[in-house]
């Protein structure tokens, strides 16, 4: 029988595997996440912490993809929905929505709206597909896992530096 862990553990496990990952210490790791049906892979190095879809505020003439500031801790993050970002529909602010706070590495504090998560992932698992030319630099890597399904592969620093993710206003 499968042993069952508790939400809590999880994430406080979660939470130390990024930890190292940031330290660089521990074996290499992806995160899986999901945002518009599509799936993702995020570095654990890159992910700093994911946390409960909270109360966001909208912030006025910004574009459709910002969805707003999140008090985190007392720290504000800039949020945005990844999916719409992508051009597919909002995300749902239900009980599977998390943040996923990308930028604190690189001394920014944003955050991804994303769908779910999708747990972490070996990257012995997946092998590299051809790099899809018509996506940004930050969405051009492709792996498919052992079922033949496709993920993305996200570079944070890369979306870091996009001027369209950096242009919220209007």
């Amino acid at each position: 029988m499968a042993r069952k862990t508790s939400l809590r553990d999880f994430q406080e496990y979660l939470a130390t595997r990024l930890s190292q990952a940031a330290k660089g210490k521990g074996a290499a790791s992806w995160l899986g996440i999901e945002a518009g049906g599509e799936a993702w892979l995020v570095d654990l190095s890159d992910g700093g912490e994911i946390v409960q879809a909270s109360q966001l505020t909208p912030v006025p003439l910004t574009r459709p993809w910002f969805v707003g500031i999140s008090n985190i801790r007392g720290n504000l993050h800039a949020v945005s929905d990844f999916s719409v970002f992508r051009g597919g529909q909002p995300i749902v602010q239900n009980a599977n929505a998390r943040l996923l706070l990308v930028g604190a590495r690189y001394g920014i504090n944003a955050a991804l709206l994303v769908s779910r998560m999708l747990g972490l992932k070996n990257p012995e698992d997946f092998t590299p597909e051809p790099s899809d030319a018509a996506m940004p630099a930050w969405g051009q890597q492709r792996f498919a896992d052992t079922h033949g399904k496709i993920w993305r592969k996200l570079s944070v620093r890369e979306l870091l530096a996009d001027h369209d993710f950096m242009s919220i206003g209007v």
